[in-house]
């Protein structure tokens, strides 16, 4: 199966960075799921709205706050993800130590850049 990117914080706002970035992924051919809090969709996508097991995470890219972001540590290390992107304001001291304990690359950029400069992966 091919390498999966998680967005958490998805929208289903299209004003949104996060719905931007997911509708980007998929134009991309990248295998993309979106996770948030609001139902909705992105493109043909639902967004999940609950922390499911997801195989294969190559990239979990933020969209959600340093405040909002402890209750999801758990679930992101379960995920097993072999890079964390910080877009921004979503930037982390406590989870960017937590993450590289674990070798888990962070990087402290943005997804729509990376995406759309060709250097994502």
């Amino acid at each position: 199966m091919k390498d999966v990117v998680v967005i958490i914080g998805a929208s289903p706002n299209p004003d949104r960075y996060s719905h931007i970035a997911t509708l980007l992924c998929l134009q991309k051919g990248i295998n993309v799921v979106p996770l948030g809090v609001k139902k909705g969709t992105i493109g043909d996508l639902e967004i999940i709205t609950e922390k499911i097991p997801i195989d294969n995470v190559h990239t979990v890219s933020l969209y959600i706050g340093e405040d909002k972001q402890k209750e999801w540590y758990d679930y992101i290390f379960s995920l097993n993800p072999k890079r964390i992107i910080f877009n921004p304001g979503t930037y982390n001291p406590e989870l960017e130590k937590l993450s590289r304990e674990r070798n888990i690359e962070c990087v402290i950029d943005c997804t729509l850049s990376l995406l759309h400069l060709g250097s994502f992966f």
